[in-house]
């Protein structure tokens, strides 16, 4: 309850936590729904590339007419309503600002917001974490330096996850699997935007209607996003990538306990503490009956005959042996739980899960054959999906991130199914994704 009590606090004071957000799409659309309902925050500006956009967005999550349209920052201030900009640059230096919300989903963007953010002396919750997996680690040692948090976002799957795991640890377990759950099968890692809508169970028109991007929720069938999420617990826990990337193996809640352990005891793990993600269909295609399609787990481990007692003393399900038992949640809110990060980070200076060291990395892997001269078209494309795999792997490959790998010419052809590398594609360096990118090799080389 201290949140809720420390946020009713500053309310009382007058002195609501005053946040800036960047990018008014739809995590960052639950968000607002919920910060205009939350005593103690003030959402004092939202800067996007297109306002119009923005303020249909606010329409639609009932934000009433007139909340949202102060003229300057100094007005919103004044009557407690919300500035809108196309400058997110201004409103994060802006001194007023105690919390930076980066939602925008494009890396080189979230990077150069969060950064300037960091610089300004602002806590930052990165929604972005296509950022953060890019450069996350990087920009995490700069907050540390600047003595503000920079942390992942409650609601998303890996903020879930390391909570779960640092509970698990906090109580002196240890944690042998982490992850969440996903409609997966092998094939769907060859998806392109043209064909994605058929594994939904959509017409072209249908997902049009709904607005729906086809190359976003592209990223989410075929394995990309999955593995920046995993990622992202990697680099928040500790825990490993698998050496070959994520497998996906189908499991049920009732199973988790049971195939995520160590494979000399029965399960498919190469070894304890990993990041892997479970599949709410077998390979077949049937759906199982206690997924966890939108959830996240923790597989932990009675390591005494004292423990596993106590575990069967008060009903906590395990593999067979009794050595092994997990924790799960069935669903995340998404956008709706974010305010869970911005008041830890402003009231407790905690963050909600951070990047605090670099284990896992996402590299871009060709769907198809690749001829040199054909241009990479990123995340959720035509092109390459993304492999949560180690970082040092990543690094000893001169693997190309799937965070990079957008507007890139090829200089020669790779095959299906083989990592790309810079090599292959060669990033330009002028950007600034490129140029934090290798400070962050720098750093840990």
């Amino acid at each position: 309850m201290n949140l809720h009590r420390l946020l009713l606090q500053r309310a009382a004071e007058g002195r609501p936590i005053r946040i800036a957000q960047i990018g008014a799409g739809k995590f960052g659309s639950m968000f607002l729904h919920q910060a205009r309902r939350t005593a103690g925050m003030h959402v004092l500006g939202i800067a996007d590339l297109s306002i119009p956009r923005a303020r249909s967005a606010l329409a639609r999550v009932h934000w009433p007419d007139g909340s949202y349209d102060a003229s300057d920052l100094d007005t919103a201030m004044r009557d407690g309503s919300t500035h809108m900009t196309q400058d997110a640059m201004a409103l994060i230096a802006d001194p007023r600002v105690e919390v930076v919300v980066e939602c925008t989903g494009h890396p080189e963007a979230g990077l150069r917001h969060a950064r300037a953010a960091i610089a300004h002396g602002k806590h930052v919750v990165m929604v972005n974490v296509e950022a953060d997996v890019l450069a996350g680690p990087l920009l995490a040692r700069e907050a540390a330096k600047a003595g503000v948090v920079y942390s992942m976002a409650y609601g998303d799957q890996p903020a879930l996850v390391c909570e779960m795991v640092d509970t698990l640890r906090a109580g002196g377990f240890t944690v042998i699997a982490a992850g969440k759950g996903t409609k997966y099968l092998p094939h769907f890692h060859a998806s392109t935007p043209a064909t994605v809508w058929g594994f939904y169970g959509l017409t072209e028109d249908q997902a049009q209607a709904g607005g729906m991007n086809p190359q976003m929720f592209n990223s989410f069938l075929d394995g990309t996003k999955s593995g920046i999420e995993m990622a992202a617990i990697a680099n928040a826990t500790g825990l490993a990538p698998p050496e070959d990337g994520l497998a996906f193996p189908p499991a049920g809640t009732s199973e988790l306990h049971t195939i995520l352990r160590p494979h000399n005891e029965g399960g498919i793990l190469p070894h304890k503490g990993m990041v892997e993600v479970v599949s709410s269909v077998r390979r077949d295609g049937s759906e199982i009956p206690d997924n966890l399609r939108w959830g996240v787990y923790a597989v932990f481990e009675g390591e005494t005959e004292y423990a596993r007692r106590c575990f069967t003393e008060y009903g906590v399900a395990t593999d067979p042996s009794g050595r092994y038992a997990a924790l799960w949640r069935p669903y995340h809110f998404i956008g709706l739980e974010l305010g869970v990060s911005v008041a830890s980070a402003a009231l407790r200076r905690e963050s909600t899960g951070s990047s605090d060291s670099w284990s896992g990395d996402v590299v871009a892997v060709a769907k198809r054959a690749l001829k040199a001269g054909e241009v990479l078209d990123g995340e959720g494309g035509a092109c390459a999906w993304g492999k949560c795999v180690p970082a040092a792997r990543s690094r000893a490959l001169g693997a190309l991130p799937i965070g990079l790998a957008h507007g890139i010419r090829l200089t020669r052809d790779v095959p299906e199914g083989a990592i790309i590398t810079t090599a292959d594609a060669p990033p330009d360096p002028r950007h600034d994704a490129v140029q934090m990118r290798a400070e962050m090799l720098a750093l840990f080389d």
